[in-house]
C-alpha cells in the first residue's frame, strides 16, 4: 500500500502545489477565513467527499467512509486528521509569483501547506476507499493563531458529539528540518500559552517634582523586574517556564510622568498545575508592589492554549509507520518547544500525535523561520506531507 500511496501522491503533486499557491496568495486572518473555507468546500465537492461546514464560523469537517466490508462484530475504526487554515498579520517580502495579494496578511506559519497537504490526503484516500473499512474525518480548523482558537470552538460544536475518533493526527511545518524529513516527540511537546495585560496606575505630573506624583513608570519597572522571580525562584527548575514582556506603553514625555503604564506579555509552561499557581503568584506580586509604592495595579490574564501532550502509544506507532514510509534516516526526534498550539485541545480529548514536517532547502536558500516576512517552503515537502499522512491514516484504520 505504501507504494500505491507514493505513486498517487506523485500523480497529484502538481495539483496540490497549485492549491498551496492559491492559498498562499489569498491568506485570511483568524476568524475571517471566508474565501479559504469556500475554496476548500469547492475542492471537497469536486472530489465527492461529504462534509459539514460553518463550524466555529469557518471550520469544516469532511467524512470519508471506507467501502471495504468490515468483519462482523468488529467495531469500525476512525481516524481524524486536522489542519489549520488561518494566516498571520505580516507583510510578505518574498519575491514569488504567488506572493500574498492581501496587504499585511501572510501565510507565514505554513498553514497553506497544512491545508493543501490535507486536501491531498483527501484525494489519495478517496482513490483507495475500497481498500479499507473505517472512517476518516478531515478537520479544517480556523483561527489557530488567535486565542481562544478555533479548536476549542470546534470541539464545543454539535459536530463533535458524533465525531469521536479513536486517534487524531496533525502535522506542522518545521523550518529546522530538511524537506523530506519529519519529526516526532512522545509525551509533553509544546507549552501552554497565556497573554498578560497589566495596567499600572499612579498620579501623573511634572517629572521635576516627583514628590508630588506617584510614578507609574517606576512602579511598572519594579513589577517587570520582580516578576522574573516567578520563573527564576518560584518555579521548579525541572518545569520549563517562560515569562516575557514585549510591550510597554507609558504615554509621558521627558518631563512628564504619566498617570498610567500598560504592559503586555506572555507566560508559558509545561505543567498545568504550576500554570495555575503561577497566575496567582504573578497577580499577588504585581498588586502588592504597586500598592506598596502608592499606586494601583490591574492584572488580567487571558488564558490561552493548554500544554500539548502527545499520546505515547499513538506517537510511537506513528513514528514506526513513518520509518516504513520514509526510511529511518528521514525520521527525527524532536525537542520540547515553548511555542504553543491549540491542537492541544484535541489532544486532551482524543489519543493524538502532533508531528513536524520538514520544509527547509538550504541549496535553494529556503531557510527562513516561521512567523517571518520571508518565510517560504520547499514545495517538495507537500509530497511528503500528504503521502505520509495518508499512510498513517490508512495504517491506523487497518490496525
Amino acid at each position: 500500500m505504501i507504494n500505491k500511496i507514493k505513486t498517487e501522491a506523485g500523480k497529484i503533486y502538481k495539483e496540490i502545489v497549485a492549491i498551496r499557491r492559491h492559498l498562499h496568495k489569498h491568506p485570511e486572518l483568524s476568524f475571517h477565513e471566508t474565501a479559504t473555507s469556500a475554496y476548500i468546500e469547492k475542492i471537497l465537492k469536486e472530489t465527492g467527499i461529504p462534509y459539514h461546514s460553518g463550524i466555529a464560523q469557518h471550520g469544516i469537517v469532511a467524512i470519508l467512509e471506507g467501502k471495504k466490508k468490515n468483519k462482523i462484530g468488529v467495531k469500525l475504526k476512525s481516524v481524524a486528521l486536522r489542519t489549520d487554515m488561518d494566516a498571520l498579520p505580516i507583510q510578505e517580502e518574498n519575491k514569488v509569483e504567488y506572493k500574498s495579494v492581501n496587504n499585511g496578511v501572510m501565510h507565514a506559519c505554513g498553514h497553506d501547506v497544512h491545508t493543501a497537504s490535507l486536501l491531498g490526503v483527501v484525494k489519495i484516500l478517496k482513490k483507495f476507499e475500497k481498500e479499507f473499512s473505517g472512517i476518516v474525518y478531515f478537520i479544517f480548523q480556523p483561527a489557530e493563531e488567535r486565542v481562544p482558537g478555533g479548536a476549542k470552538e470546534m470541539l464545543e460544536s454539535s459536530c463533535f458529539k458524533k465525531c469521536k475518533p479513536d486517534v487524531i493526527l496533525a502535522q506542522h511545518v518545521e523550518s529546522a528540518l530538511e524537506s523530506g524529513e519529519v519529526g516526532f516527540k512522545s509525551g509533553t511537546y509544546m507549552a501552554s500559552t497565556d497573554e498578560i495585560y497589566i495596567t499600572v496606575k499612579g498620579k501623573g505630573g511634572h517629572a521635576a517634582m516627583p514628590h508630588q506624583n506617584i510614578d507609574s513608570i517606576l512602579i511598572a519597572s519594579h513589577i517587570i523586574v520582580a516578576l522574573q522571580q516567578i520563573v527564576s525562584r518560584f518555579s521548579n527548575p525541572a518545569i520549563p517556564s517562560v515569562l516575557s514582556f514585549g510591550k510597554i506603553i507609558g504615554n509621558g514625555a521627558t518631563n512628564v510622568i504619566p498617570d498610567e503604564v500598560k504592559i503586555e506579555g506572555t507566560f508559558r509552561t509545561t505543567n498545568e498545575i504550576w500554570r495555575e499557581d503561577a497566575h496567582l503568584k504573578m497577580k499577588m506580586m504585581a498588586r502588592s508592589i504597586a500598592e506598596g509604592m502608592g499606586g494601583h495595579c490591574e492584572f488580567r490574564i487571558l488564558k490561552g492554549y493548554p500544554v500539548l501532550v502527545n499520546n505515547p502509544q499513538v506517537t510511537e506507532k506513528a513514528e514506526l509507520l513513518a520509518y516504513e514510509y520514509l526510511g529511518k534516516t528521514k525520521v527525527k526526534t524532536l525537542d520540547l518547544k515553548m511555542t504553543a498550539e491549540d491542537f492541544a485541545y484535541f489532544a486532551q480529548k482524543f489519543p493524538s500525535s502532533f508531528y513536524r514536517l520538514g520544509i527547509k532547502n538550504e541549496r535553494r536558500n529556503i531557510t527562513s523561520a516561521i512567523h517571518t516576512s520571508t518565510f517560504n517552503v520547499d514545495e517538495s515537502s507537500l509530497k511528503t506531507g500528504m503521502g505520509l499522512m495518508a499512510w498513517l491514516a490508512y495504517a491506523f484504520i487497518k490496525e
